[in-house]
């Protein structure tokens, strides 16, 4: 037997001039970009002997991010570097659109943007480097990490708390949902899951 739980009043608050910003135009934003080095890890990157590359990934931000697919925005992944860690990274969390090794992001970005039949001002851009610049810069909204270089947090939108591979991405992601006014009933929708599904 369950015993009901009543809602759930947010704890997590952003200020009204942010959440605007986050809001995108028109009907919103529709997807996110994210980064993987110094993004969704904290930009460290471990090399065994065989030449095999470790990273660490944040839970928070893996569940953040199939919480933003769940809000009907699409988590997109472009990096400019390819390891299988990264790729079973993407495939655990069951992100459908992921570009690895992409020397110029933007040459990677606009084509799967035109396929998905999305236009910049409906994205936002997550970036912690200079190779994350021109997606930042088109992007409706941009989103830095709090190490990110100092050009990157100059032209973001909103400089998270967490640093990379901290909760950064989990933050941003957070964000989003708020400021589409979906980030409460997901947390709600929480209260009552008996699949025992885990964290991201």
């Amino acid at each position: 037997m369950t015993t009901a739980v009543s809602r759930l009043t947010p704890a997590l608050r952003f200020p009204p001039e942010l959440l605007l910003k986050a809001q995108g135009p028109g009907l919103g934003l529709k997807a996110a970009i994210f980064d993987v080095d110094g993004v969704l890890t904290d930009g460290r990157i471990y090399i065994s002997d065989q030449g095999e590359d470790f990273k660490a990934f944040s839970t928070l931000d893996g569940h953040g991010l199939k919480l933003l697919d769940q809000g009907g925005i699409l988590p997109i992944i472009i990096t400019g570097r390819d390891s299988p860690a990264v790729r079973r990274r993407v495939a655990d969390l069951g992100l459908k659109h992921a570009v690895y090794g992409a020397k110029d992001k933007l040459a990677v970005a606009q084509p799967l943007l035109d396929q998905l039949g999305l236009a910049w001002p409906e994205v936002a851009a997550m970036g912690d480097d200079w190779p994350d610049l021109p997606l930042m810069l088109r992007a409706g909204f941009a989103c830095a990490p709090a190490q990110a270089h100092a050009e990157v947090r100059a032209i973001a939108h909103h400089i998270t708390a967490a640093a990379g591979g901290h909760g950064a991405a989990r933050e941003c992601c957070d964000l989003l949902l708020s400021a589409a006014g979906r980030y409460e009933a997901l947390l709600n929708g929480h209260l009552s899951t008996l699949d025992g599904g885990g964290r991201g």
